[in-house]
């Protein structure tokens, strides 16, 4: 095996990386992106959620070839079924020589030896009743990681919204960091009651007063040189019919002693940036606006990227007139001091629930007749990729601000512009018109005609309408819709060594019929708020069906999309999975050749030094598949079956001289392996 470089910690670390960056800059060697993890002959780490700092999901390993593929099998198990761990949403962090995830609605924090499989220790908070309410308890995304003077911490977001620092060795409560929670068997040490820091009045066992809001995380924090920056979530949007709730602000923390250190607010107030963007006093009541989605970060230059989701109330925004900064955006904050450096909303008043679902990705491009570009590029539902300049938050390529559709619903009043990047193309399809419907045979683009005469269709960001509606239609298509384009369960990749961005998606639009937010109440069995809106989400709209149960739309159904972010062009784009058995064996499309569609599942991926990976079904929709792809043409080098679907994520690191690749199946963890790997380990399930 070849030699390979190391990136360190501290000053060190910083040294390399310039000089790294120097040398790119100069043409001498691929910029490798922002990263702490360890590299050398026999260890690659997964050191943050993404990998790195830059969140590319990339792995420098490269023992796992296109001739070798083909080889891979189950080294071992990891089942946490008895944590009543079922998401599989969590991306475990391989540093220090050891496995480090949470699992179940408890997020136990767990430490598991990476040859074997085996737990090593595990770790939960005391059961709280904040905590039995999160909505967001099972969907624990991973832990972060740092060292204090050398010393390994793991630091966990709870449902609760504590923060949580345990000694990576051991797993017992940091000592110094914190102080005592009054609650009842929490620990003396370790833990930071973060609603403290909120500003909102609360009790230490039962939380905010649901009258007021609620707030969790489901993303861990991230540390960045000596703070950790933590996100957070809300109640779902589409569970919500009272206009009251609490802003998802964003907190840091001195990473040693767990001392807060700022507060940014993502609601504007009085006299600050973005303010006058909450028209009827809204900033004063209304809330949300979280990062529920896993942060990214510079260090180099004290920079946390953080993306956020829309304010209270999905679907209809009426009580919050404005565009309401900083809702669906990308902020880029001082690490330091909480400082906004630049910000941009990638979509004005959403009701669209078009939530930034994933990490900003920050790569180093060669563009052609401008040379490096540092940049960070924000993948969206919508089927776009939003891309800046890290340091300025200028975008790469020009942006323009078209018109869109006016709503229909009495009391909505949405922005009149959206912006649309010239650059890169969009993954997905956006929007939905009768050229959009299947046409295999006459019959069937005829009854797709006559069924979607019952539905408002539209362009990209045609909004939802309303119960009663004067068309006297059944919903209104959201193409992509909140399930649909790129999505939290498929996080995007990519090889920072060329400037690749593989983007997965799925073809799907949601159908969205608003209804007077009393009657919406009424569905919701704990409402945060008071005040009830005039209209809220009703029940889901059964999608279009057709008689033959073939979608109404033409494929693919799935899709990975490969940008040359230099260019700022499509590569190459690729179905992802098999074509379901209901689709090519239909007796509606006898004796036609339907190609491949895709399986109509995002993907999970990542991206190693020879190949992207990629999980999907095969034509029966049951039989687990882990495919290998050339990374520059998406040509299909192997496959093999696996035990289940991955799910979320999946990562890929050394250890000893073996490159494993984790899929998160559900309760388990399924580390893929050469035979090598498991010659001298045990192999043993756990």
């Amino acid at each position: 095996m070849k030699s390979r470089f190391s990136i360190l910690s501290g000053s060190t670390a910083r040294k390399l990386v310039s000089l790294s960056a120097l040398a790119a800059t100069l043409g001498l060697i691929p910029q490798i992106g922002l990263s702490q993890n360890l590299v050398t002959d026999d260890t690659v780490e997964w050191y943050t959620l993404g990998s790195d700092y830059a969140h590319t999901r990339y792995t420098p390993a490269d023992e796992i070839t296109a001739e070798n593929f083909n080889e891979l099998e189950v080294a071992w198990e990891w089942d946490g079924s008895s944590f009543n761990g079922y998401s599989g949403r969590s991306t475990p962090t391989y540093v220090d020589g050891k496995l480090f995830t949470v699992s179940g609605p408890r997020r136990n924090v767990v430490a598991i030896d990476p040859k074997t499989g085996e737990t090593l220790w595990s770790y939960r908070l005391p059961n709280t009743g904040r905590w039995e309410y999160s909505m967001r308890a099972s969907y624990g995304k991973g832990i972060t990681y740092s060292r204090i003077d050398g010393k390994g911490v793991v630091y966990v977001s709870t449902p609760g919204f504590f923060l949580l620092a345990l000694d990576a060795e051991t797993g017992s409560p940091l000592e110094g960091f914190g102080g005592q929670v009054p609650v009842d068997g929490f620990p003396d040490t370790g833990v930071v009651d973060m609603l403290a820091d909120l500003g909102h009045p609360y009790d230490p066992y039962a939380g905010i007063p649901l009258e007021t809001g609620y707030i969790t995380a489901s993303s861990p924090p991230i540390v960045v040189n000596d703070v950790i920056i933590v996100g957070n979530s809300a109640e779902q949007g589409y569970l919500q019919a009272r206009v009251e709730n609490v802003p998802g602000d964003i907190l840091a923390y001195d990473k040693v002693t767990g001392a807060f250190k700022w507060k940014f607010n993502v609601i504007p107030q009085p006299g600050e940036y973005g303010h006058e963007t909450w028209e009827n006093d809204a900033w004063q009541w209304t809330g949300d606006v979280s990062s529920w989605a896993p942060l990214t970060a510079d260090p180099e230059n004290n920079i946390v990227y953080v993306p956020t989701n829309p304010p209270t109330i999905d679907y209809y925004g009426g009580f919050r007139p404005g565009d309401g900064l900083f809702g669906t955006s990308v902020i880029a904050l001082n690490t330091e001091t909480g400082e906004r450096l630049w910000h941009f909303q990638t979509v004005k008043h959403d009701v669209w629930n078009y939530d930034n679902p994933a990490a900003p990705i920050q790569l180093d491009l060669n563009i052609p007749g401008r040379g490096r570009v540092a940049a960070v590029a924000q993948v969206t539902k919508q089927g776009y990729v939003y891309t800046f300049d890290r340091m300025t938050g200028e975008p790469v390529w020009p942006m323009e601000y078209r018109d869109v559709p006016v709503s229909e619903v009495p009391g909505e009043k949405l922005a009149t512009t959206q912006p649309f990047p010239t650059k890169p193309p969009a993954f997905e399809m956006q929007g939905l018109s009768n050229d959009d419907l299947i046409d295999y045979t006459p019959e069937l683009r005829r009854e797709a005609i006559e069924v979607m005469a019952n539905y408002k269709m539209g362009p990209l960001f045609n909004p939802p309408i309303h119960a009663g509606n004067a068309m006297g239609l059944i919903s209104a298509a959201m193409c992509p819709g909140d399930g649909g384009g790129a999505n939290i369960y498929a996080p995007p990749t990519a090889d920072p060594t060329s400037g690749f961005l593989y983007v997965p998606s799925a073809n799907s639009c949601s159908w969205q019929r608003i209804i007077p937010g009393e009657e919406a109440d009424a569905r919701i069995d704990q409402p945060t708020g008071t005040t009830f809106a005039a209209y809220a989400n009703g029940p889901r709209s059964r999608p279009p069906r057709l008689d033959s149960g073939l979608p109404y739309v033409k494929p693919p159904y799935s899709t990975i999309t490969a940008y040359d972010m230099n260019t700022g062009e499509i590569a190459w784009r690729i179905p992802a999975g098999e074509t379901p058995d209901r689709i090519r064996n239909n007796p509606a499309l006898e004796g036609i050749d339907i190609g491949d569609t895709g399986s109509g599942s995002a993907p999970s991926m990542v991206t190693t030094a020879n190949m992207l990976i990629y999980a999907g079904f095969d034509h029966d929709g049951r039989t687990a598949l882990l495919y290998a792809i050339d990374k520059k043409t998406g040509e299909e080098l192997g496959r093999i079956e696996v035990p289940a679907q991955s799910r979320y994520g999946m990562s890929s690191w050394m250890h000893d001289g073996h490159q494993y690749i984790i899929l998160q199946t559900g309760s388990k963890l399924t580390a893929m392996a050469l035979p090598a790997a498991s010659a001298d380990g045990s192999g043993a399930s756990h």
